[in-house]
């Protein structure tokens, strides 16, 4: 073999001249690229498994999908049809493609503003059409030029209204469209009458299959989602809770199984209340416009719905910041927690269950227990007082240990005052001789060493500084006994806002013995047996 030295390095060479190194890099990409085909299928098959394991709704709509696509494919793969309808009818294909949504209240939506939006456009087009054809052809242009203009920033502008973008955007959107191809064409087109009344009917055939798959096939309800996710919130609150309060009191315990999960477990119950408002608000607007599908034809209180994820959104912010006292600097000590153990942990017990009991009181549509704030809430409250009251020196101290600490930090801090001063006054005296610069040197060296010594210490210093007054130690608990205490406080606006729902639903009254379902309501009481229980409708 051949050598070749380049830059004071040697590379072998293959009888080709390729040096071996690339070669041996390239056998190993392919290799890896070989590696990763055959695993493909493999995770191929775990994804899609995964996917629908989450929710086996999307296998469903899936397939709803692709029946709606078949049909209207009929459209051009039966003679007679096409016939009748001709190239036109891709707008139908291309309505099922935009329009059929997951939930039946979002194909509602599109699918009404679609055709509304084509309408409308359609019709003022004509009218615009009617006044130009009495003109002559210069005029006409100027006309459908001004026209355009006219309609195209008026309707742009009215997107920025609240409602309209809330409920009608994609609506306005479509109007522009169609509006902008029928005028302009007419000018130039003939027979532009036939061409609207086509497309207006092929939308009309798409908006039609979409909307028969998703209210009378296997209906998916925006409401029934807005209702789950609210059960999920409350119940992601609850074990974010419990979790927080075992871990401040057991959190050696409880590291070792939690690094084995992938995820915190307490960040995981609240990260879906904190991240749930654009989804809430999507929901409500979906659910607003799906039918009464319930067996009494009540209406869905989607409004509520949204009332009740605020609260849980401000009761989520207390539990954020539970949960931060667990990764703050200053920790207080074992053996000064395992005082409040008891207390504390009775008291998440019971907040905890108050959340479990509101989140099933909603699952089953039913008002809550009347005992849902028990006695043994206010018990533990009253314990943790008393555990707190009946150890004043943690957290208010001694005035003579606290004099003593405040003189000692006084004095070390002059103390650090007057040596930088002695060097401030030691550098102003240098000598001008070659043996005086060095010995400079030295000391600025050894000056520089020392102040990168004092950033270093300085984080550690302050902390200690911190932690030898006597209070500190108990100043950490104390915050997140406040935070316990203010998510008790804040659980009465979550209660009043879900009994609130409850009223408006018409959800039954609680039974202990669930043995008959009375369901109140505005309107006359309606008896009903247990397995016809009273589900939810939307305006």
């Amino acid at each position: 073999m051949a050598t070749k030295v380049h830059v004071g390095m040697e590379t072998e060479m293959i009888g080709n001249g390729v040096p071996e190194k690339v070669t041996n890099i390239w056998k190993k990409r392919v290799l890896d690229f070989s590696g990763k085909m055959k695993r493909f299928p493999g995770w191929l098959w775990r994804t899609i498994w995964k996917v629908g394991r989450e929710d086996p709704r999307r296998m469903i709509h899936a397939f709803k999908v692709g029946l709606s696509l078949t049909l209207v494919s009929l459209l051009y793969l039966m003679e007679p049809l096409f016939k009748g309808i001709g190239t036109n009818a891709i707008w139908a294909v291309m309505t099922v493609v935009v329009v059929l949504e997951f939930t039946a209240g979002a194909t509602l939506c599109k699918g009404l503003n679609r055709g509304l939006g084509t309408l409308l456009a359609g019709s003022l087009a004509f009218l615009i059409e009617f006044i130009a054809t009495k003109s002559g052809k210069v005029f006409r242009a100027v006309f459908i030029g001004a026209a355009v203009f006219l309609i195209g920033t008026a309707a742009t502008y009215m997107r920025f209204f609240p409602y309209i973008k809330k409920n009608y955007d994609y609506g306005v959107v479509i109007f522009l469209l169609t509006f902008n191809l029928i005028t302009v064409s007419s000018y130039r087109v003939e027979n532009v009458l036939k061409i609207a009344h086509d497309r207006f009917y092929t939308i009309a055939i798409g908006c039609a299959i979409c909307l028969f798959m998703s209210l009378l096939v296997f209906p998916i309800w925006s409401s029934e989602d807005l209702h789950n996710s609210t059960v999920g919130k409350l119940e992601g609150l609850a074990k974010s809770i419990e979790a927080c309060v075992n871990e401040y009191f057991n959190g050696s315990e409880i590291k070792e199984n939690q690094d084995k999960s992938s995820e915190d477990p307490i960040y995981k119950g609240y990260k879906a209340v904190l991240d749930s408002k654009s989804t809430d608000e999507t929901l409500a607007l979906y659910a607003s416009w799906e039918p009464r599908h319930s067996r009494h034809c009540y209406r869905f209180p989607w409004q509520q719905y949204v009332k009740v994820g605020t609260v849980l959104r401000q009761f989520g912010y207390t539990v954020v910041a539970l949960h931060g006292c667990l990764q703050t600097e200053i920790q207080t000590p074992r053996s000064v927690r395992a005082l409040f153990k008891d207390p504390c942990i009775r008291l998440a017990g019971e907040v905890t269950k108050a959340l479990k009991e509101l989140a099933n009181s909603i699952r089953n549509r039913r008002h809550c227990s009347p005992e849902i704030l028990s006695d043994h809430l206010h018990e533990a409250l009253q314990d943790l007082n008393t555990a707190i009251k009946s150890q004043p020196r943690l957290f208010l101290g001694s005035n003579n240990n606290q004099a003593t600490n405040m003189l000692a930090l006084a004095a070390a801090h002059a103390a650090r005052h007057k040596q930088e001063k002695g060097h401030g006054v030691s550098l102003s005296s240098v000598k001008t001789d070659s043996s005086a610069l060095l010995e400079w040197k030295t000391k600025r060296l050894s000056e520089q060493a020392r102040e990168n010594e004092r950033k270093v210490l300085r984080p550690q210093l302050s902390k200690i500084a911190i932690t030898s007054l006597e209070f500190s130690e108990a100043l950490p608990f104390a915050a997140f006994a406040s935070l316990l205490v203010e998510i008790v406080a804040r659980l009465d606006n979550v209660i009043a806002e879900v009994e609130e729902l409850g009223r408006i639903a018409c959800y039954k009254e609680f039974n202990p013995e669930d043995d008959e379902i009375v369901v109140t309501c505005e309107k006359p009481p309606v008896d009903v047996t247990k397995n016809q229980l009273p589900t939810h409708a939307s305006d």
